[in-house]
């Protein structure tokens, strides 16, 4: 099938079929294919939009400089936010393979931007490459005065089960300053993390 062939079919209502075209595009891929995935990810149709964020989460490594461009560069929120899900995706489809610096540095950067879209898709981008980047969800989540920001960071730090994670959430949970929603997000989080490091000794 040609290109454009696989690029109609990743609009298919049919998810099977959308699936299919992922894979063959990831398998298949070159500069072309990526540049058009990367124009896919303002697209109105969410599918479609989805679709593209699987692709190249799908191709993977090199995918993740165009990804951080358009993260931290496009006026457009959209783009930027499907840009921090692609990069989840390269972890979750490449997990053997971590994410370059580079990658790292611009989640950190995306962490900071004003939309929700975008500061907690990369938030969950963190939670998925887990402990090598725990430090920089720890210190974000010192830094932010933000409230939905501060829950997902709080979850995202304890769903990495990670131990550096518990003197931050007991900080939280004894600052009576802090908003009480993170608070009490703070206090489940640290039983589960809890949970998690006890199994983990």
């Amino acid at each position: 099938m040609s290109t454009e062939t696989l690029f109609q079919q990743l609009k298919h209502p049919n998810p099977n079929l959308r699936n299919q075209a992922m894979w063959e595009l990831a398998e298949n891929y070159d500069a072309e294919t990526i540049a058009k995935l990367m124009s896919i990810l303002d697209d109105d149709d969410t599918n479609y939009r989805r679709a593209a964020v699987k692709t190249l989460g799908e191709i993977g490594h090199e995918a993740v400089t165009p990804l951080v461009a358009a993260m931290l560069n496009s006026e457009n929120v959209t783009v930027r936010g499907s840009a921090a899900k692609a990069i989840a995706q390269v972890v979750i489809c490449h997990p053997d393979q971590p994410l370059s610096d580079e990658g790292v540095q611009g989640l950190k950067v995306a962490l900071q931007d004003a939309n929700p879209v975008v500061n907690i898709a990369a938030v969950m981008a963190m939670g998925e490459i887990g402990e090598p980047v725990v430090h920089i969800l720890i210190e974000a989540l010192q830094e932010t005065d933000n409230p939905a920001l501060a829950i997902s960071l709080v979850n995202a730090i304890a769903s990495i089960g990670d131990i550096r994670g518990i003197e931050v959430l007991q900080a939280i949970i004894n600052n009576e300053a802090a908003d009480s929603y993170v608070r009490e997000s703070a206090t489940s989080a640290l039983s589960r993390l809890e949970m998690i490091t006890g199994f983990k000794k």
